[in-house]
């Protein structure tokens, strides 16, 4: 390898979805439009669940830390490619890049690790209902967010020292609008190996133990909804459902696509289906809950009327 390719990267270079400047305003345009839509969304969502005494459940104490969580991975990625757009600029430093990495990991498996939080605690309000204050008591839902956010984060440093040993050559050309793993993964120059091998292992553990835990608290849902004697029973017991199903689908279906097979190949259609889990899925996520909610729509009444 001459001395050319062996010169060390300092920063990446964010080409964007489309790599065409027209295209691009187009697109930044949209997402900011989305982006503060997804945060005033998310805020109003906290602030309704904050000021209602009534909503002041584990169930709603989830679901504000799920649009926390929202707002924390749109922050991650959209800013930096709108300031650049700004600028005229298309670089991110080496540092910003394993920062942002970081981050987006963190943020990305604490959103499942919430949802199958939440999977459980509807597991237990429709299979356990007499039970239910008595399991679900505050100290468990502190503990259980805690331990999400713990998990996460040493998962998410993991990784990112792995990535910080890799070096990187004089290709630093990203055909994303962040620094996504898989295509920095695609720009080294040294083997990449152990940090598949980490993405498939730890990483795919990370990701099927709150999906294995969605998907058995859901059969338990399903199976003991089904020995209701009626069909308006079925339809209420689901209704509470609804709502964090659609979310599960839209969050782990995009998932699924992009990080269960090697970096290697990693496509146009898996950067489509990046943009629909940090971007389309904080965004939807408001309007899931509080279109399907009838306690939250009320909440936010009260609030809109009161200031």
């Amino acid at each position: 390898m001459d001395g050319k390719n062996q010169t060390m990267v300092t920063e990446f270079l964010l080409l964007g979805l489309s790599g065409k400047s027209q295209q691009e305003e187009v697109l930044c345009g949209l997402f900011l439009g989305m982006y503060l839509v997804t945060i005033i969304g998310n805020l109003l969502i906290i602030l309704a669940i904050s000021c209602d005494p009534h909503l002041h459940t584990p169930m709603y104490f989830f679901l504000a830390n799920l649009s926390t969580v929202d707002i924390c991975i749109s922050s991650v990625t959209i800013p930096k490619m709108l300031v650049n757009h700004i600028v005229g600029s298309k670089s991110i430093s080496y540092r910003e890049c394993m920062s942002q990495i970081y981050f987006f990991i963190t943020f990305s498996n604490m959103d499942g690790f919430l949802l199958s939080v939440m999977a459980y605690d509807r597991y237990v309000a429709i299979c356990c209902p007499l039970h239910y204050t008595l399991i679900m008591r505050p100290k468990l839902c502190v503990l259980l967010v805690a331990v999400s956010w713990l998990i996460t984060n040493l998962h998410a440093l993991l990784h990112t020292l792995l990535m910080t040993q890799l070096t990187f050559c004089s290709n630093n050309a990203v055909h994303h609008f962040f620094c996504d793993p898989y295509p920095i993964l695609k720009l080294s120059c040294s083997d990449t190996f152990i940090n598949d091998l980490m993405v498939f292992t730890v990483g795919g553990l990370i990701f099927m133990t709150p999906f294995t835990c969605i998907i058995v608290s859901y059969a338990f849902i399903f199976s003991n909804v089904l020995k209701l004697p009626s069909a308006q029973g079925i339809r209420k017991a689901l209704s509470t459902c609804g709502s964090h199903l659609t979310v599960v689908s839209l969050f782990y279906g995009a998932i699924l696509g992009v990080y269960m097979h090697p970096s290697s190949s990693y496509s146009v259609q898996d950067t489509v289906a990046t943009v629909i889990f940090t971007v389309v899925t904080p965004l939807g996520n408001p309007f899931i809950y509080s279109l399907r909610n009838r306690d939250i729509k009320g909440a936010l009444r009260k609030l809109i009327l009161r200031s």
